[in-house]
Parts: C-alpha cells; structure tokens; sequence
C-alpha cells in the first residue's frame, strides 16, 4: 500500500487571522480532500517567539526543509506580483524537480506573454504541453480528476519538467 503523499502549501495567507480562517482554511480542506498530507508552513513552522533571536532564520530554514521532504508543492500565486515567499519555494520546488500546482483565483495578468497569466519563469517547473492542467482558478478546480493534481494523487506523476 503506497503512504499518503505530502504537498507543501506556499502561501501567504497564514500572516492574517481573517486569511487563516478564511481562504487558507478552504483550500487545506480542498487539499486534504483528495487525500494528500498538507504541510502548511504557518502552521507547521511559526510557533515562536519572534523577540527571540534568530527566530526568522529558523522559521526560513525550517520551511526550506519542509519543500526539499515534500512530495509536491501547491502554490498560491495571487497578487502582482506574488508573494515573495511563496517564489521562493515554488523556484526551491522547480529546481529539486518536484511536482508543482499552480492556484490563482485573482484575475488580474501580470504579464508580458499572450500564453501564461503571470511571469513565464514560473511555468518551467510545469509541462510545456498541457501545462493548463496544473493551474488552478477555484478552490473547486482542486477536485477535478482530469486536473494533474487529482492524477498525481492517484497515480504518481514525476515532475513537470
């Protein structure tokens, strides 16, 4: 029997209570509805006391490990541009060639391409063909089993490379 795979949620929505309880709290569900392991790193990572020293190394460093163990990484991508943050692990992610999933459900482009909705360098870690099944516009996309991630979760797809 194969172990429940595990899929990092780069966010920032874990810096507001209105966004932990809110849209963050939705899309954990979403996730963990088809039966992966989230590892959310608001909630995984930042239970510490920030007037300590060294607090936000260990927190990066922390969630740096969590991408490198995960076996895919969901990416909220909302924003022009996105979260800093969450580039940061979506480009640690692309380089360890880990499965990614991209979710916008921000309509705004932020591109100079007619092809991808945001910067083009964010879709190297998706397929060239059919790269359209990794993103994600609504929560309720999540669940569609002729997207890539309700594939991956049934069948093991590698990276999108």
């Amino acid at each position: 029997m194969a172990s429940t795979k595990t899929l990092y949620l780069a966010n920032p929505y874990g810096f507001s209570a209105q966004q932990r309880e809110g849209p963050l709290a939705v899309l954990t569900a979403a996730l963990e509805a088809l039966g992966v392991e989230v590892w959310e790193p608001f909630a995984r990572n930042n239970q510490v006391d920030t007037a300590e020293a060294g607090w936000a190394y260990r927190v990066g460093q922390a969630d740096l490990r969590d991408v490198r163990e995960a076996d895919g990484l969901f990416a909220v991508v909302n924003g022009c541009p996105p979260d800093e943050g969450v580039m940061v692990e979506l480009g640690m992610a692309i380089a360890w060639e880990k499965p990614v999933f991209l979710f916008r459900d921000d309509f705004r482009r932020c591109t100079d391409s007619e092809v991808y909705p945001l910067n083009l360098m964010l879709f190297t870690g998706l397929p060239r063909s059919g790269w359209e099944a990794y993103w994600y516009a609504s929560v309720e996309e999540i669940a569609d089993p002729e997207k890539a991630l309700a594939r991956w979760v049934k069948e093991g797809l590698s990276g999108g490379c």
